[in-house]
């Protein structure tokens, strides 16, 4: 049993084979994932698919690099979305500061917004960082989300930030790249982080694992993840596949029943 945490099966990517991608994911033992919607067009869909399938659930939330395109209407739908009952998490936010189209100072705004709005409706937030990481945890600290708790979606930073982020009650969760013969500081973050705070993801369609680097990603690949990871911890498949669901569970506040089923 795996859980993919973090999935766009909301884009344009899946949109000829959407149910076929989810089959394969459940034949490969994928039997849960978080689709996550980040802008006006993406959650919807969101909603739709984990409304559409049992044990697909959605997270809602306003990308950095499109921060300068939200509204106060944005976050008040967010905000009235956040009580749909398949709804688990708010985000994906933060900064990414790789592309131009946001200001910095407008990312950070709306970043610290949708911190508050995760605060007032008590549900954790999904982490979005590309090139940014000391002032992603600068702003986690002042804000207290450690209050609600998160996750550090997609982590590829350096492992010094990693007890930070331990610190203010987050997850770190970890795709393709950890799979990827070069990569050495996923490597060292999935041997360094806690098993009981560990999460996978694929972040699909991007980032695909090897031996399908450069290809569309697809949830059913999380496997690849999570067995490399077993493989660099020296522990089974099936403790990691296991304990990793479980940490899925307890973070967006999901009951599944026996994970022993």
């Amino acid at each position: 049993m795996l859980f993919d945490t973090h999935v766009h099966l909301n884009a344009d990517q899946f949109m000829e084979d959407r149910d076929e991608t989810i089959q394969r994911a459940f034949d490969a033992g994928v039997n849960y994932m978080v689709v996550v919607g980040f802008d006006r067009k993406t959650i919807p869909l969101a909603i739709e698919i984990a409304e559409q399938n049992e044990t697909i659930y959605a997270a809602v939330g306003w990308h950095p690099v499109d921060a300068i395109d939200m509204t106060n209407e944005d976050l008040n739908w967010i905000e009235e979305l956040s009580s749909h009952p398949k709804v688990v998490a708010i985000g994906e936010m933060g900064l990414d500061y790789h592309w131009d189209k946001s200001p910095k100072d407008v990312q950070k705004e709306v970043f610290r917004k949708q911190i508050c709005l995760a605060k007032k409706v008590n549900m954790p937030i999904i982490i979005h960082n590309r090139e940014a990481t000391e002032d992603i945890i600068e702003i986690l600290q002042e804000e207290n989300a450690a209050e609600v708790g998160g996750i550090m979606h997609c982590y590829n930073d350096s492992a010094e930030y990693v007890q930070a982020c331990l610190d203010m009650n987050f997850y770190i969760s970890l795709g393709g790249p950890v799979t990827f013969k070069n990569a050495s500081l996923p490597k060292e973050v999935a041997v360094q982080v806690p098993l009981d705070r560990l999460l996978v993801e694929t972040d699909a369609p991007f980032l695909a694992p090897h031996p399908n680097r450069g290809k569309r990603n697809e949830p059913a690949f999380v496997k690849l993840v999570a067995e490399k990871i077993a493989e660099l911890r020296g522990i089974s498949f099936e403790e990691l596949s296991k304990k990793t669901t479980e940490n899925a569970f307890a973070f967006f506040g999901i009951k599944a029943g026996d994970l022993e089923d």
